[in-house]
């Protein structure tokens, strides 16, 4: 691991791979990033699949290991906490965290492009239009197959990856001896709407926030953009009473939108045709393991796909990247260093994803219940009174990359139990002020 002419290979040139390219070129390592589609800079890639990204302290972290978070942060947005728009659009703020916690609402796009070119400015070689073929694990190699369909085969020291939800380089380690491997899709699919700036380019909602419009077995969110835009996502059934597959006609589409996002609907361009035009996409979890075989390893989405719901599906993948790179100074070869790699993130992934799925329930369901804006006002109350011992679960897992998903999940967990008991009390509405708040915190 000492040689600083390793030859590695990434597949994948999203945001993790690319990031990774930069970590190992800083190193001095000969890196090659193969990705299947046009490179992004030159050709506008589908819209409609982007989901504005909520970049916090875990990505952020790894951003300014490697000398990005000024350049990033020129195009991102800070996001205080969330607004909530009821069926009226009365307006509820719930921030995130204590005073100048934030997290930040940023293009995939854009900070792709930042990425790559970084990347290619430290020398790493990106190779576009270029499909994996098949791998072979055992000499290290890839076959990759060029626009003009001729296949090239190249054997590298070591194989990352990065190649996202549906890897290639997943699929074919699924063929290999007592590979475990699920995914499972939520009910539930998205499609892009969007909010155009308004004169002058000012928004037309309160830039400084995530905007909710929960409505229980659904909800539509708004992330800002640095032009005033916001970029809209319906989260919907694709199937029932009221679905995508209900929704047909532009006059049942208008009134849906109408009637359960007026204040939303009324600022919206051509919500109606885009939502008849835009794709809908589909929401997945993938879990397998081992993630590495020999010296090929899976990180990011292509080891831990999860849904988007509590925004740390970026930030867990560059999560990836930092303790990737904090393990190679320990390590003397890359078999070694993967499988010590997957052995301390695997319990990561799998909690940072059943949180996601956890906190989708409280997005859609919970953020507009009474009880349980009384129950994060106790907590808020805790956690000021005894700030090192009762951290809200959501201050753990955005704003403490000093903790790692799986403990945040653990503690969490004892936590809810706690608070379950507490909103039990009589009368908790009005005498939750005079609860005896050292022995709550004393439980855990």
């Amino acid at each position: 691991m000492a040689d600083k002419k390793q030859h590695i290979a990434i597949t994948g040139a999203g945001l993790v791979g690319s990031l990774m390219a930069i970590y190992l070129a800083q190193r001095g390592h000969r890196v090659f990033v193969f990705e299947r589609r046009p490179d992004m800079r030159k050709h506008l890639l589908d819209g409609g699949r982007s989901i504005n990204l909520a970049l916090s302290n875990r990505g952020l972290r790894a951003l300014d290991e490697v000398g990005l978070t000024a350049e990033v942060k020129q195009n991102a947005i800070p996001m205080n906490g969330r607004i909530m728009h009821d069926p009226h659009g009365s307006l509820t703020f719930q921030p995130y965290g204590k005073e100048g916690q934030f997290i930040n609402s940023i293009s995939r796009s854009n900070l792709n492009v930042v990425l790559i070119d970084k990347a290619e400015s430290l020398g790493v070689n990106f190779n576009f239009d270029q499909k994996l073929n098949s791998v072979d694990f055992d000499l290290t190699s890839l076959a990759i197959q060029n626009r003009e369909a001729e296949i090239q085969h190249h054997t590298f020291d070591a194989i990352i990856g990065a190649d996202g939800a549906f890897s290639a380089i997943r699929g074919a380690m699924q063929s290999t001896d007592r590979f475990d491997y699920s995914q499972d899709y939520v009910a539930h699919g998205y499609k892009e709407l969007h909010i155009p700036p308004g004169k002058e380019g000012i928004f037309q909602l309160e830039k400084n926030a995530l905007h909710i419009w929960p409505r229980e077995s659904y909800m539509l969110i708004a992330l800002p953009n640095p032009d005033g835009s916001f970029t809209c996502t319906l989260f919907f059934p694709f199937e029932g009473p009221l679905s995508f597959n209900t929704l047909k006609t532009k006059i049942q589409i208008e009134e849906f939108l109408k009637q359960n996002f007026p204040d939303a609907y009324n600022l919206m361009a051509d919500p109606v045709d885009l939502f008849m035009n835009v794709p809908t996409s589909s929401l997945v979890t993938v879990k397998c393991y081992p993630w590495s075989k020999n010296k090929t390893l899976l990180i990011g989405d292509a080891a831990h796909a999860m849904v988007p719901f509590y925004g740390q599906g970026m930030n867990a993948g560059f999560e990836d990247c930092y303790v990737l790179n904090q393990l190679i100074d320990q390590s003397t070869d890359w078999v070694g260093l993967f499988q010590r790699f997957q052995e301390l993130r695997k319990p990561d992934g799998d909690a940072i994803a059943q949180l996601a799925l956890d906190n989708f329930i409280e997005m859609r369901d919970l953020v507009a219940d009474s009880k349980f804006l009384l129950r994060k006002k106790i907590e808020a109350k805790l956690n000021s009174l005894f700030p090192e011992k009762w951290i809200p679960l959501y201050t753990m897992v955005t704003f403490r990359e000093d903790i790692r998903y799986s403990e945040a999940l653990a503690l969490g967990r004892r936590q809810k139990r706690i608070m379950d008991d507490v909103m039990q009390t009589n009368d908790i509405e009005n005498t939750w002020e005079y609860l005896n708040f050292e022995a709550i915190v004393n439980k855990l």
